[in-house]
This record gives structure tokens, C-alpha cells and sequence, in this order.
């Protein structure tokens, strides 16, 4: 392992300030681009590369592959390079952007996540995956302290250090990351990435990686022919892809396509699940509401007599033919209830009305989900999007900063190419007559 101090400095132009994180390939440090004078995060790998010209040939060739990929949730690599130590070994470094937030693991370790936010977070690192696969680049190191958590989203370290399919097996991953097949040798396969991302989303749905080996020894001692543990406490299909993904064999492992599919239909189902119960909830308070404004202009003759204080005795309740001809109808007619001229629609708390800001956010998402410009958006850009606005709109307070972040969430993901220039145009409209509907702050 190349030993690294604060104060050296890499190529004569990264000067190491101090670690930010440990992995089993590599140490994240922050550090300081003397020649653009800027703060980034360099990944020193912590295998040397004296083992030959050909390896840091290879190695070389690979970071130039991951330099060209480009991806929204795939941390971007500025440079690439090898340095000689003072213990005189050679070591590779790959120069990133330096981002605040915080790892998956340090999220992990508080405990477990709820499926909704693990099946997010997946979904994003399944997509990142498939668009790296298609590439022909094989990631190697899915791992919790691979996965930054930031302000818009998860970000992948580490594609700076890809293999391509079939390349040998160089010792490269971290238990219990790593995938069966590699103990006996198997070359480099996408579904290693697959199995990786199996053991992160069985770790974030219950706080604890689903074997308990953590070395390389421990796992090599292990030979294991039962099949995998299934996850509790998450719905029974996202409980089956984990295990999928956990299979020994990698031709029984989706892809990372399929996962992707997966766990966009599962967010699509939830989201609209709570949408439905939601609904049944202002349905449920509408009915009361229509109940009291009809208790309360029911025709005087209609309301319960209360009892004299001084009479002692009990007052005997109209008879049904009583009620009827209060109400002016002939016996046996059915009432058909009126409510007064002054009875005022249901409103939203803030006194404006909720059925011109409904109608408003039904436009937004009917322009997101069905709209022509929109046809070709992302299923989890959309969700993104519309958990978004119900964040801005569920928020107490004025929704104006909401919703100028919203609209930098979109100018963001039209940047990404992620969102036409047409879809963005009709959606800021859409935000637009949300605001109107709301009034003045």
C-alpha cells in the first residue's frame, strides 16, 4: 500500500490536505489544485501499481473510457495520473469534483432507510449502472462509501477506476460487496455490479449488509449453496428483487436495465397509492363538511325540540309526517337536500380557494405525465418532480422560494438532457398558474 501524508503533493499540483474517507480500493482526499486554485476530492489507489507497465497501461486506458462517460448521477473526473511515492511506489490518483454531503454508509449506519427513499436512491445508481454497462464499462466497486449523498442526489464515486467486460479479476472490490464468482477467478461481468448493488439495497432496507463477513479471508472460507436471505419489512417485490440480485449465479441476476424498471414501477405504484388515499382523505373531509353545511341549514322544524327546563317531562320527536310536510313535499316524496345561497366552497386554510389551486397542480402533473412535450421524460425525473412541487405546496409558509427552486430543478434537468427545452417551457407555465391560484404571498 503507497503511504500518503497531508502536505504531499501529487504531479506537483495536488496538495493532500486531509482524508475524507476510507475504502478498500482507494482513500478520498481533500485537496488543492495549485494550478486552477480550486478545492477538489482526489482518490488514491491504495493497491500500488508496481506490478508492471501493462497493468498502469490498462488502468490508464480505463480512466480515459470513465472520463468520457458523462452522467447526472456519476461524479465527473477532472484528471487522471500516476505518482511515485516516497517509499518509491507508483500510485494511481483520479482528481474529482469536491461535493458536500455525506456517504450512504454514514447514512446506513443511523439504520434503516424506508424502502420509498432505498428504492430511490437505487433507482438513481441502477441508471448510472445500465448507461455505464451499455458503454462497456463495469463500475467494480458498488459500495455504501461509494455513493455520496448530495443536495440533488445520490452521486457514484469511483467509474474513474472501470473495468471492461472480461478483463481479469486484479483483487479489485470490497467485502462484502463482492460477488461469488470472483473468489474462483471468474473475469469481469456487469452482474458483479448487479450483486453489488443487491448487497447495498438489502444494507439500506435494513441497516446491515446481508452476510456477516467483512474480509477477504473470512469470505473466501465461506462456500455457500443456500439462497440468499430476503429482506423484511419492504414490499414483497422489492423484497424479491434484492434477493434476485443477491443470486450466486450471475445468469440468474437482472440487469441493471431491469432493475432500473423495477423500482420505477414499484415508486410509480407508492406514489400513486398515496395520491388515492390522499384523495379518499379530502373526499372523507368534503362529506363532512357537505354534512355539517346541511345540518346547519336544515328548516328550523327539522331540528330536535330540546326539552323545557320547567316542564320536567320528555318532548315526544316529530313523526317522519311531521317532517315532510315541514318541508313542503307530499308523504312518501324523497327530500332533495339544498344548501343556502351564502354556503361558500371548501377552502384551503389560507382562505383561497383549493379547487383553482387543484385544478393548477392537476395541470402541472397532466403536462409531466401525458403532455406531448413531455412524452419522453424519465418515469423518475417525473417522480422526482412531482415530490418536489407536493413538498413546496405541504410546506408551511410562502411557496415562493419552492418554487424557484423547482424551477432550477428543471433548468438543471434540461441541462442534463434529461428534459426537452418544449417540456420545461410548459411546466414553468404550469408552476406559474400554480402561484396565481395561490394569490399574493
Amino acid at each position: 500500500m503507497s503511504r500518503l501524508d497531508p502536505g504531499d503533493v501529487l504531479a506537483r499540483r495536488y496538495l493532500l490536505l486531509d482524508p475524507l474517507a476510507y475504502g478498500g480500493m482507494s482513500v478520498i482526499w481533500r485537496s488543492f489544485d495549485q494550478s486552477l486554485h480550486r478545492l477538489v476530492a482526489v482518490k488514491v489507489l491504495t493497491a500500488s501499481l508496481q506490478a508492471g507497465l501493462g497493468e498502469r497501461v490498462r488502468v490508464r486506458s480505463e480512466a480515459r473510457a470513465a472520463a468520457r462517460f458523462l452522467h447526472p448521477d456519476v461524479i465527473e473526473i477532472y484528471d487522471y495520473g500516476e505518482t511515485v511515492t516516497e517509499d518509491g511506489e507508483v500510485a494511481a490518483y483520479v482528481v474529482m469534483p469536491l461535493l458536500d454531503g455525506t456517504t450512504l454508509g454514514e447514512r446506513i449506519d443511523e439504520g434503516p432507510l424506508p424502502w420509498t427513499e432505498a428504492a430511490a436512491i437505487a433507482l438513481r445508481l441502477a441508471r448510472a449502472l445500465r448507461d455505464g454497462h451499455a458503454r462497456g464499462l463495469v463500475h467494480r466497486d458498488v459500495t455504501a462509501d461509494n455513493v455520496l449523498l448530495t443536495a440533488s442526489g445520490p452521486k457514484l464515486l469511483d467509474f474513474g477506476i472501470a473495468a471492461s467486460p472480461g478483463d481479469p479479476d486484479d483483487d479489485r472490490g470490497t467485502p462484502p460487496y463482492v460477488a461469488p464468482e470472483w473468489l474462483i477467478g471468474a473475469p469481469t461481468h456487469p452482474a458483479v455490479d448487479v450483486y453489488a448493488l443487491g448487497v447495498l439495497l438489502f444494507a439500506m432496507l435494513t441497516g446491515r449488509t446481508p452476510y456477516p463477513e467483512t474480509t477477504w479471508e473470512q469470505i473466501e472460507a465461506v462456500r455457500r449453496t443456500s439462497p440468499p436471505p430476503r429482506v423484511t419489512g419492504a414490499p414483497h417485490g422489492i423484497a424479491t428483487l434484492c434477493r434476485n440480485c443477491l443470486a450466486h449465479d450471475p445468469e440468474r441476476r437482472p440487469t441493471a436495465a431491469a432493475i432500473a424498471d423495477s423500482l420505477a414501477t414499484a415508486l410509480a405504484g407508492a406514489a400513486l397509492g398515496r395520491q388515492v388515499r390522499r384523495g379518499l382523505a379530502v373526499t372523507g373531509a368534503g362529506v363532512i363538511v357537505l354534512s355539517s353545511l346541511l345540518w346547519l341549514n336544515r328548516p328550523v322544524g327539522l331540528l330536535p325540540t330540546p326539552p323545557s327546563p320547567s316542564a320536567g317531562i320528555p318532548v315526544t320527536p316529530r313523526s317522519s309526517t311531521d317532517a315532510t310536510a315541514t318541508l313542503g313535499r307530499s308523504p312518501g316524496t324523497t327530500a332533495t337536500p339544498r344548501l343556502s345561497a351564502s354556503a361558500a366552497p371548501t377552502e384551503l386554510p389560507s382562505g383561497r380557494h383549493s379547487a383553482t389551486i387543484r385544478q393548477a397542480v392537476d395541470g402541472f402533473h397532466g403536462t409531466l405525465a401525458g403532455g406531448e412535450a413531455c412524452r419522453a421524460t424519465d418515469q423518475d425525473v417525473t417522480l422526482d418532480l412531482q415530490q418536489v412541487l407536493r413538498g413546496v405546496l405541504d410546506a408551511p409558509g410562502p411557496i415562493g422560494p419552492g418554487m424557484a427552486e423547482l424551477k432550477r430543478k428543471l433548468a438543471d434537468r434540461e441541462r442534463e438532457g434529461r428534459l426537452t427545452p418544449a417540456c420545461r417551457t410548459e411546466l414553468q407555465a404550469r408552476l406559474d398558474e400554480i402561484a396565481t391560484a395561490r394569490g399574493p404571498e
